[in-house]
């Protein structure tokens, strides 16, 4: 019996034995209580709307510049646009797989947990709780004030503290929504997605225009490929590392599968959707940023959108900066809302604290791991910078996914008869696999302390899994001790443990089969 086995069955006993508000169906008095759950309110709208807005956030917006910088040129620079978008088609076709066969919510973190067991997953969930998630909300958040506070402060640079507090605002509304309602998180994530995509079909549409007009001498493939200097593969890696922030978020469906209604033909059925949509606009917003910009402004600039919007909006350039301020908006929301999902799914298989696995009694909501999300983004905020971190994320980020993906493989060998919804050829997994292998093998070559960095805080995890997890016949005053804060936040929050039907979150094995 590995560590995760263990951290189940002793975490059942955890629960039985804290004195928490009972789940057995009935209040105090006896009488029936409704069943406390999370709610299946996420329909194949809302599920797009979560991919869209979750991919669709900062990225686009600062991203142009780090791509092209590190392409070295306009045409390889849209060259790896579009290649970006392609990879992350063939990783979504893995994660429908891994999403219809293993329903859980928690994403890469279940599946790897259900895989390879405690340990691998531990880690990933370490660096996503520890760095991946909150320094990514930390950048949108950051984003979002400085497009908010351009028109403020037009001749000069926001001030460092006016764009800190903006941001700490915004992260704190947001939770407080996420915390009151799923309800109105995703009508947040529905309406700014709407507007998002309203606001880069304008600039689509004015580049179009713009086109149409002859202005396009960047894109021109004589010009297209004249290189700022010679193109090596690590600085391609690099290039590949900046869109893939853009693209970022892609999986983030996979994180409330449990709250999908019908999520075995919704999941899918979003990502494909999603997912293409998602390519066109990048590329095409892109296309339309050198057909009023030269490679040089558009290095120049720190605002990519607002620079557009004033060389070719006049007197309605004040378009922009709004409509990158409802995008990153709609951004923390969704990944506040997934990344909360995240920290309440590794609690459940008992690798955080319990606290974090309940839900509030009347809303339904994970308000201690959206607590957690949110001081752990306000703490990054106030020590980061967003080009730097950019990197950091992205490569932690593609770590991730070629493990679960490797893990697909995997799991095919290991269990061939659970039922398998979806399922994607070899070729997919074994494709996206060596795009991933070479991506991070030169990128490590490229930025070895960024990287390596990475690397680090990742395996920093290994002890605080033997000692956390692994160990279980702790001293007793360290159960105390979790047993009064879980308490007192139970009564701080009003959160209790949620009643699940295992029925929903099983992998379910094909009729007339064997099981493993």
């Amino acid at each position: 019996m590995d560590g995760t086995e263990r951290s189940r069955k002793s975490g059942a006993g955890s629960q039985a034995e804290l004195p928490v508000m009972e789940l057995n169906g009935k209040d105090k008095s006896g009488a029936p209580a409704d069943r406390v759950t999370l709610k299946k309110e996420i329909g194949l709208l809302s599920a797009c709307a979560i991919i869209i807005g979750n991919i669709i956030g900062s990225g686009i917006f600062i991203s142009p510049k780090g791509v092209l910088e590190h392409a070295g040129s306009v045409g390889l620079s849209l060259i790896v646009w579009v290649c970006g978008g392609g990879i992350c088609a063939l990783g979504s076709m893995c994660y429908a797989e891994l999403g219809v066969t293993i329903p859980k919510s928690g994403g890469d973190y279940s599946y790897v947990t259900e895989i390879f067991g405690g340990l691998v997953g531990f880690l990933l969930l370490w660096s996503a709780v520890l760095i991946m998630y909150p320094t990514t909300l930390a950048v949108i958040a950051l984003t979002f004030s400085n497009y908010v506070l351009q028109p403020v402060f037009q001749n000069c640079v926001p001030p460092y503290l006016a764009i800190r507090l903006l941001s700490t605002t915004c992260i704190l509304f947001l939770t407080w929504v996420n915390c009151s309602s799923v309800r109105w998180a995703t009508r947040i994530q529905d309406f700014f997605t709407v507007g998002k995509l309203l606001a880069l079909v304008l600039i689509i549409i004015v580049g179009l225009v713009q086109i149409c007009r002859g202005h396009y001498d960047a894109l021109r493939p004589s010009q297209a490929f004249e290189f700022t200097r010679d193109p090596s593969v690590g600085q391609i890696a690099l290039a590949f590392l900046q869109a893939s922030f853009a693209f970022s978020g892609w999986n983030f469906l996979n994180y409330v599968t449990e709250e999908v209604v019908e999520p075995r033909k919704n999941l899918p059925r979003a990502i494909y959707i999603s997912i293409p949509l998602v390519t066109l606009v990048y590329t095409m917003t892109n296309i339309a940023y050198f057909s009023s910009m030269t490679p040089e402004e558009l290095l120049a600039s720190n605002a990519v959108a607002v620079t557009f919007g004033e060389k070719l909006l006049g007197m309605f350039s004040w378009v922009m900066p709004i409509s990158v301020a409802l995008s990153t908006f709609g951004g923390i929301n969704g990944y506040l809302f997934t990344s909360s999902r995240l920290c309440f799914s590794g609690a459940r298989e008992g690798h955080l604290p319990y606290l974090l696995a309940m839900i509030h009694l009347k809303n339904c909501t994970p308000i201690p791991a959206l607590l957690v999300c949110c001081t752990a983004t306000i703490v990054i905020l106030c020590i980061g910078e967003t080009h730097n971190l950019i990197n950091y994320v992205s490569f932690i980020n593609f770590l991730s996914y070629g493990v679960t993906i490797a893990g697909l493989l995997y799991y095919r060998w290991k269990k061939p008869n659970i039922l398998r919804p979806i399922k994607v050829s070899v070729l997919i997994p074994v494709s996206y696999l060596v795009f991933w292998a070479v991506l991070l093998g030169f990128s490590l070559y490229s930025e070895p302390v960024v990287c390596g960095m990475g690397i680090v805080i990742m395996l920093t995890g290994v002890p605080v899994y033997f000692v956390g997890v692994h160990w279980k016949n702790k001293p007793k005053f360290v159960y105390n001790i979790v047993e009064c804060v879980t308490y007192v936040g139970q009564k701080l929050c009003f959160v209790v443990f949620p009643q699940e039907d295992l029925s929903e979150i099983s992998p379910l094995t094909a009729p007339n089969k064997h099981k493993d």
